[in-house]
């Protein structure tokens, strides 16, 4: 998708294109088949995705404003709050991981700097811990034509609304409009270059070196305030580009986002092939000239079709072509491992895999002898559901926790392969020896984000946790420790608290006690006796808010019921709609005053007709508690 001036294609401009793109591969077979891709140079390279945030630590849509004021490889993502830079490609050799760390982190230092001219901030996560749904409307996306089309084809290939379904250790169910939950996820993506005939090796064995790799990297636990996958942006990213009808769901067509389906026998040519032949063309622009007739001129053609079709296809490890100093290469971008916590973390881990792609390929072999191809997949999937508690099915179908594998075996090949490529040794110890703290000690940026939720316990809002927890991260970025040595983040983390009680969505409880219409009031009377609840929302079976029982409706029938003589249903006693309710983004302020004007004690939120929550006058005793505390420590 580095390609900027593309447009959703007419039909007369899908077939052009598509007749372009069958040129492309017909090119690149012809290139393979004469030795015109460049081979025995193996070049590294990296592309490192941002977070923009505002003080209050929420997603800022500054992103043109902080590029205008950038120079050098740096470019838009998806949405307006991200950024990416674009790392120089090193040969894998001498002080490349050591160049790469300084330039990452000047680059990152860049983008702090120009975020700062408008306000704003730069964080490195994978998912950002405070990021709304309502966040992510299309006035949140870049507008550019690529994206703007990108959206609307996908959405109309679908025919329904984007939805996602993770299950951690929370369980979330969402549904969206647009394609900007996949904006949500960040990531460092890394460069491998290989020749054209050790490419089926490599890549294959890229497979296999994936999952270790991403588990002691898992650093995107949280989205929507959910805990969920150590690496939840697998998940995420997997869901939120689903473009498939209900028909080819059911058939069991292939997500554009996936990891594959079996080994590389023979050539890159077998990738190109299958996602041609299973994915439509999205996107068109101006290709120029034919590749073929460049080759015939002895040229070395761009192939603009088959990269900018590659660039809408998501393989966790992706094939890409490219064309450096007037000579053509092929590469391998491993796209699963996520932004952050810090740009030392993110380049242990980098280290762990080149390591493992120069020397675990000798210890190996070829490794469709050794493993199945659905071990590898499923090993990718554990590692990014459970991170280091991962188990994994290893080579000849042995079981093996994650965190075994890499320090007793891992690691030590990894050594052996960046020191087989003269990489500098004081690099070698510093990056490895990150890797092995982290792995030992347990402590991903995944883990930390998890414990340091689970220590502030039930204290303040959702919102302001995230918000706690998100700042502790962008301190821990400007320190030169590694995210297994930072603190746990606290609810005393500097941060504006006013910013976590300005809406209702901020104070709000989501987990709300209902009833149906057709339920018995004796069901109301335990839950509000259980639970000391002054009310209870009735919603139907397709949650939308109908009614509201208090303690007074529910008094007056209790009193009555021996005249009844009969279970008397709910919807008999309710208050039925209309009733005083608020939306999530309302202000605290507005629904004190909804309170206090119609003298009750709590308002359903609801979106529509849909009940998403209640707050009650319980709900701002914190908010009231900690003006107190303010107004004390101000006098």
């Amino acid at each position: 998708m580095g390609e900027h001036d593309v447009t959703g294609p007419s039909e007369e401009e899908r077939r052009a294109f598509s007749q372009a793109l069958l040129e492309d591969v017909r090119a690149l077979e012809r290139m393979i088949a004469e030795g015109r891709i460049e081979t025995g140079v193996r070049r590294i390279g990296a592309e490192q995705e941002l977070f923009l945030v505002n003080p209050s630590f929420e997603a800022h849509c500054v992103a043109d404003q902080v590029l205008a004021r950038l120079k050098g490889n740096f470019t838009p993502e998806l949405a307006r709050f991200n950024v990416e830079a674009n790392a120089s490609p090193q040969l894998l050799t001498g002080d490349c991981l050591g160049a790469m760390e300084r330039e990452l982190s000047g680059m990152v230092a860049e983008v702090e700097r120009a975020a700062g001219e408008v306000g704003s901030r730069a964080v490195l996560c994978g998912i950002l811990p405070t990021l709304h749904q309502h966040e992510l409307g299309l006035d949140a996306m870049v507008q550019e034509p690529r994206y703007l089309a990108l959206n609307q084809i996908l959405s109309e290939m679908r025919g329904s609304e984007f939805t996602a379904h993770i299950k951690g250790l929370d369980e979330l169910r969402v549904t969206h409009d647009n394609v900007m939950l996949e904006a949500c996820n960040t990531s460092f993506q890394l460069h491998f270059q290989t020749g054209p005939d050790e490419f089926p090796f490599l890549y294959n064995l890229a497979q296999v070196v994936i999952a270790p790799v991403l588990a002691c990297s898992v650093n995107s636990p949280v989205f929507l305030q959910h805990r969920l996958w150590h690496e939840t942006r697998v998940a995420l990213f997997q869901q939120s580009l689903d473009a498939r009808n209900e028909s080819q769901q059911r058939r069991g067509s292939r997500r554009r986002v996936t990891f594959g389906a079996g080994w590389v026998q023979k050539s890159v040519l077998e990738i190109f092939r299958e996602d041609v032949a299973r994915f439509r063309v999205l996107l068109s622009s101006d290709l120029g000239e034919s590749s073929l007739a460049m080759l015939d001129r002895g040229e070395i053609p761009p192939l603009k079709a088959l990269c900018l079709f590659n660039g809408t296809v998501y393989r966790w490890n992706r094939p890409c072509y490219g064309v450096k100093d007037g000579k053509a290469h092929l590469r391998i971008e491993s796209r699963a491992f996520p932004a952050g916590p810090t740009v030392l973390d993110e380049m242990a881990g980098a280290a762990l895999y080149f390591g493992l792609m120069v020397a675990l390929g000798e210890t190996l072999g070829d490794v469709r002898t050794k493993m199945a191809f659905d071990d590898a997949r499923t090993n990718f999937l554990a590692a990014a559901r459970y991170g280091l508690d991962a188990q994994f099915r290893w080579v000849e179908g042995e079981q093996v926790p994650a965190r075994a594998l890499i320090l007793e075996r891992l690691l030590p090949m990894a050594r052996e392969g960046l020191q087989e490529k003269r990489i500098d040794p004081g690099d070698i110890d510093r990056y490895l020896g990150v890797v092995e703290e982290r792995v030992r000690s347990g402590r991903t940026g995944a883990k930390w984000a998890l414990d340091s939720l689970a220590d502030m316990g039930g204290r303040g809002t959702p919102d302001s946790r995230h918000r706690a927890l998100t700042a502790a991260m962008y301190a821990g970025q400007h320190t030169d420790e590694p995210v297994h040595k930072w603190p746990l983040a606290g609810l005393e983390t500097k941060t504006d608290w006013r910013h976590s009680y300005r809406t209702v969505r901020q104070v709000m409880t989501r987990d709300v006690f209902t009833v149906g219409p057709e339920d018995v009031v004796d069901l109301v009377a335990s839950l509000m006796d259980w639970e000391h609840l002054h009310r209870v929302p009735v919603e139907d079976k397709d949650g939308r808010l109908v009614g509201m029982i208090s303690q007074r409706s529910l008094l007056r029938v209790l009193a009555q019921r021996t005249l009844a003589g009969r279970a008397v249903a709910v919807r008999e006693i309710m208050k039925p709609t209309p009733l005083i309710t608020v939306e999530p983004g309302a202000s605290t302020l507005d629904a004190i005053e909804l309170m206090r004007a119609h003298k009750v004690g709590s308002l359903p939120v609801v979106e529509g007709d849909r009940l998403v929550g209640i707050v009650t006058e319980h709900d701002f005793i914190a908010v009231a508690a900690k003006l107190l505390e303010e107004s004390l420590r101000g006098a």
